[in-house]
């Protein structure tokens, strides 16, 4: 290697903590075309995914869990799409009145991520989860039971999750409307998604 480990490194975790482009890279760092083929040979080898798993193993093993999670919360996100995010990958949710990319999340009871999908916005949240359940079945082998909110309503996916993977996926409901609450199981997820925001 041409360029200090730690340096790569932390050029990374620059990018992805700012939320950069490549070329933004300050100049303290390698260059930005080494720091970013760096990352791609990480990426096609799997290793953010391996240690992401690893460091939820560990968090969850230290915290008294199983490795494994048996339970999920899911849920999405609308967020607004940069302008030079091509037309193809973006799209118009009319509930949250915006342009741009849904994330889907699937996190266990503690927020830990289990599995991210990112689609154009106007996908709707029963797709979303449909692609959750084919992400999380490469995995966790021991998912049995997913919470969601009303969005995900609806027997046809609920036969679809069961038939597909035997997970049973049960709707948790406000109890009041245009009131705040927090509302069980599901508040973990909302403070996953703060955590991306933060």
């Amino acid at each position: 290697m041409v360029h200090d480990l730690r340096a790569m490194l932390d050029g990374i975790g620059y990018v992805v903590r700012n939320g950069i482009e490549w070329r933004a890279l300050p100049v303290d760092f390698p260059p930005w075309e080494a720091v970013y083929a760096f990352f791609q040979r990480w990426s096609q080898r799997g290793l953010p995914q391996r240690l992401t798993e690893r460091l939820r193993a560990r968090l969850r093993t230290g915290l008294g869990r199983d490795v494994q999670p048996s339970a999920a919360i899911v849920d999405s996100q609308s967020v607004k799409a940069a302008e030079w995010v091509g037309a193809s990958t973006r799209g118009f949710d009319s509930g949250k009145k915006i342009n741009g990319r849904k994330r889907h999340l699937a996190v266990d009871v503690e927020g830990f991520l289990l599995a991210v999908v990112v689609t154009a916005a106007n996908i709707g949240d029963r797709m979303g989860a449909k692609l959750l359940v084919i992400a999380l079945l490469d995995t966790v082998t021991r998912l049995k039971l997913i919470w969601a909110d009303a969005g995900y309503d609806g027997t046809p996916l609920s036969d679809w999750i069961r038939s597909v993977a035997n997970i049973t996926l049960t709707i948790i409901k406000r109890t009041e409307l245009h009131v705040f609450r927090v509302v069980a199981r599901r508040w973990v997820v909302e403070r996953s998604f703060g955590w991306l925001l933060r």
